[in-house]
């Protein structure tokens, strides 16, 4: 009715201070993260690719993910046609809106505020344009509801630019944006997995799965890490599909740890699913032209009256995508002019999308924040993701 649809409204507008707060977090958390580590360039001589070692030589659970990496190259098109793509055009839209928001979780006083899903016509609308060349030089443009944010990899820093924060690198070594492994890069796909390990099987949407995990090291999480946030964990898990050998789902989960000055430190738990819909063939390689997203932002660390989840929900759709693109020259992923590396602000908190301004947070999360370092809250999401809890939420 429409009073429900106007006092939800009313009450999300409150909640997060606003619409371009809240647009400002679903492109921090959302729009750029990052995956957990490089992904390095395929060499077939390298005897060092675990996937071009002999199954027998390895453990069961890596033997199993290295034939099912196999089946997946097998099921996009095959070496030959992999190795022909030198470079890479994208262009989609997308849908995006924060879905949910619960305070209090786990106590007698917790309060749930809920808007309008995706599925219902709710959201904010925008498009995006992606270019790649090789695995490590890209660039993402992504505007939603006329809010842009630029991201991207010159092979040596990744970095990432929005309207509310100045330019910067991430912190470690680049990484290819999330986005990619969506189903638009088998390749980078291939190559990320190809460490994994096997952990079972699993039904999704029907389909019968095998489930691959992938962690990132303890030396990636410390170069990624500052003073005062630390990265706990980042762990990625790839669903493919015994029956077409394809991925059909995506899904990483990371935690950081903020310190703060009285020796307390609050937590951030960012989780974001991926379905991944809608293959089709381009120049003999199988592209996904569709899917969906979730994530979860769950704050925690303090008494449970003060734990607080955030849902978000994305939908996307390619509408334009081409291989081998003429003069994709070296200047399409050039870093901004004003890129800012040494970090007085920590970038994980930037990538989060929470940023050292608090009132771009949810209600909750602004008073909970004014009890740490008031520079220390990430806007969730890749650290990447996201800024830092956004971009690290998903920079990271």
């Amino acid at each position: 009715p429409p009073a429900t649809a106007t006092a939800t409204a009313t009450n999300m507008t409150r909640l997060f201070g606003g619409r371009n707060a809240e647009i400002q977090l679903l492109l921090g958390v959302v729009g750029a993260p990052l995956i957990p580590l490089p992904v390095q360039p395929d060499h077939h001589n390298d005897y060092e690719n675990p996937i071009h070692k002999d199954i027998k030589d390895q453990p069961l659970e890596m033997s199993m993910a290295q034939y099912i990496v196999k089946q997946y190259i097998a099921a996009v098109g095959g070496d030959r046609a992999l190795n022909a793509v030198e470079s890479m055009y994208a262009m989609g839209k997308v849908r995006m809106t924060a879905s949910e928001f619960c305070t209090g979780e786990g106590s007698l006083n917790s309060k749930m505020v809920k808007a309008r899903s995706i599925k219902s016509g709710g959201g904010e609308v925008g498009g995006f344009v992606l270019w790649q060349k090789g695995i490590e030089l890209w660039c993402l443009e992504l505007v939603v509801s006329g809010c842009k944010i630029s991201a991207g990899s010159d092979s040596k820093v990744a970095w990432r630019q929005t309207p509310w924060h100045p330019s910067h690198a991430s912190r470690g070594p680049p990484r290819p944006l999330r986005r990619f492994l969506q189903g638009l890069d088998p390749k980078s796909t291939a190559n990320l997995f190809a460490r994994s390990v096997c952990m079972g099987e699993k039904k999704i949407n029907d389909e019968d799965c095998f489930i691959l995990k992938l962690e990132a090291e303890p030396s990636t999480l410390k170069a990624r890490s500052s003073s005062n946030v630390e990265i706990i964990r980042h762990t990625v898990w790839g669903c493919f599909s015994q029956r077409t050998g394809l991925l059909i789902q995506l899904e990483d989960s990371h935690l950081l740890r903020i310190k703060a000055q009285d020796d307390n430190s609050i937590f951030w738990e960012t989780t974001m699913e991926s379905l991944i819909q809608d293959y089709r063939i381009i120049d003999g390689v199988q592209v996904a032209h569709g899917g969906k997203s979730s994530v979860s932002l769950f704050r925690f660390g303090e008494n449970s009256d003060n734990h607080s989840r955030t849902r978000m929900e994305e939908t996307w759709e390619i509408e334009e995508m081409d291989f081998n693109i003429k003069g994709l020259s070296m200047d399409c992923f050039l870093p901004p002019s004003d890129l800012k590396k040494d970090d007085d602000e920590d970038e994980e908190e930037v990538e989060c999308g929470l940023a050292a301004n608090n009132e771009k947070l949810p209600m909750k999360i602004r008073s909970a924040s004014l009890r740490i370092s008031s520079s220390k809250i990430l806007a969730i999401v890749e650290e990447e993701d996201e800024s830092e809890v956004s971009e690290e939420l998903h920079e990271t």
